[in-house]
C-alpha cells in the first residue's frame, strides 16, 4: 500500500492541512515558506512563489463547475481528463491536496471528475489518446494515499490498477507507445515517456510493474537514439531526426528506467545544455521544459543547479497578467507551476 498522506509529510505540515489550510492561503506566501526550511528549497525566490501563487489562483478561476480544467477552453471540455491531471498536480506540487486545506473542495472535485471517468470505463482506458492516459495515470498514481478517507484511497487504487493494466497491454514489441491502447500501434518517444513516467511512479507506489515490462522500455530508449546527435528522434531508429522536446521527455523517461549515468542519457543530458536558446524559445515550449527539469533533478545537484534557475527566472518573465502561462494552451500554466514548485519535491516522481 502507498504511503499515506500522514506519513509522507512532516507533522507540522499535516497540522496546517487539518487546521483548514491556514498555512496555504495563496495570499499567505511568508507563512507558506515559514513551513519550507531554507535548506528545502534555497532556489525558490520570492517572485517565483509569487508567480506559483497567481498561477493557481489563475487555475482556481478557470476550473468548471464539474470540477475539471479543458484544453484552451473548448466548450465541449476537450482534453479535460489530462489538463485536469496536470492541475491537480500543480496544487500537489504546492502541498495542496485534494479535501485538505483552504481549496481541498475545489481539488476534491477535480479528483471526483477523474475518478467518474475512470468508473464509467469497464476497461480502464481514461482520455481519447495514450497522452491523456498517461496524465491520468500519473494523477491517479500520485493522488494515491493522499485522499481523506480510505474509501476514496481504495477506489482510486481499483481506478489505478486498471489504467496499469491498459498500459502493460499495450506496449508495443519495440518496447514503446503511441497513440492507441493497443500493442500493434507503432510507438513514438513523445508518447512512450508520457506513459512510461506513469508507470514508473505507479511501480514506485506499489503497483505491480513486471520487470519485463521495464526492460522492453530500455531497449525502446536506446533504438530511439540519434546517433549523430546524442539526443532522441521522435520514432525508433532515427526517424524524423533530433527532437529536443524528445530527447528532454527520453531522457527523464531512461533515468526512471533504471539507465541513470548511461552515456544514453548522459549524452541526452550534454545536448540540453547546448542548446543556447532552450529557456527563451524552443519547440513545445512547456512540453519540453516539464520534463528537462525533471531529467537534471535525475541527472544530479550539478545539472540542476544549472538548470533551476535559468527556467525559474524564464518562466517568471513568461507569465501573463492574469496568472496563466498561454492564452493558447491550458497546460502551460500546471506545468509552469509544476516546473517552479521542483525545490518542494513534495511529489514522489519528482524526486531523485
Amino acid at each position: 500500500m502507498k504511503t499515506s498522506l500522514n506519513q509522507l509529510i512532516s507533522p507540522w505540515l499535516c497540522l496546517a492541512l487539518s487546521l483548514g489550510g491556514v498555512f496555504f492561503e495563496a495570499d499567505n506566501l511568508m507563512a507558506m515558506e515559514s513551513l519550507v526550511s531554507d535548506d528545502a528549497s534555497p532556489e525558490l525566490t520570492e517572485e517565483a512563489s509569487i508567480a506559483i501563487q497567481k498561477g493557481l489562483k489563475h487555475l482556481l478561476k478557470t476550473q468548471k463547475i464539474d470540477g475539471s480544467w479543458d484544453a484552451g477552453g473548448e466548450s465541449k471540455g476537450g482534453r479535460s481528463i489530462s489538463t485536469t491531471s496536470l492541475a491537480l498536480m500543480a496544487f500537489m506540487a504546492s502541498a495542496q491536496f485534494p479535501g485538505f486545506g483552504k481549496h481541498g473542495a475545489q481539488l476534491t472535485k477535480a479528483k471526483d471528475f477523474l475518478m467518474k471517468q475512470a468508473e464509467s470505463r469497464s476497461d480502464g482506458y481514461l482520455g481519447t489518446s495514450m497522452y491523456e492516459h498517461g496524465l491520468a495515470t500519473l494523477a491517479l498514481s500520485e493522488i494515491w494515499g493522499m485522499t481523506k478517507t480510505k474509501e476514496d484511497d481504495d477506489a482510486v487504487q481499483a481506478a489505478l490498477e486498471k489504467a496499469v493494466d491498459v498500459i502493460k497491454r499495450s506496449q508495443n514489441p519495440g518496447g514503446g507507445w503511441r497513440y492507441r491502447p493497443v500493442a500493434d500501434g507503432g510507438e513514438d518517444t513523445s508518447v512512450s515517456a508520457m506513459v512510461f513516467i506513469a508507470l514508473a511512479s505507479a511501480r514506485q507506489a506499489g503497483i505491480m510493474v513486471e520487470n519485463e515490462v521495464i526492460k522492453k522500455f530500455q531497449k525502446y530508449c536506446v533504438t530511439s537514439l540519434d546517433a549523430s546527435t546524442g539526443g532522441h528522434s521522435y520514432a525508433p531508429n532515427g526517424n524524423g531526426g533530433t527532437s529536443i522536446p524528445c530527447t528532454a521527455g527520453g531522457a527523464y523517461a531512461a533515468q526512471l528506467a533504471g539507465l541513470r549515468g548511461t552515456e544514453g542519457v548522459n549524452g541526452a543530458i550534454r545536448l540540453l545544455k547546448e542548446q543556447t536558446n532552450i529557456f527563451s524559445n524552443v519547440g513545445h515550449y512547456f512540453y519540453c521544459h516539464y520534463y528537462a527539469i525533471q531529467a537534471m533533478v535525475q541527472a544530479g545537484d550539478k545539472e540542476y543547479s544549472f538548470w533551476y534557475p535559468k527556467i525559474r527566472d524564464a518562466l517568471v518573465g513568461k507569465q501573463l497578467s492574469d496568472g496563466s502561462w498561454s492564452k493558447k494552451h491550458t497546460y502551460a500554466t500546471p506545468m509552469s507551476i509544476i516546473i517552479l514548485s521542483t525545490p518542494h519535491r513534495y511529489i514522489p516522481i519528482y524526486q531523485r
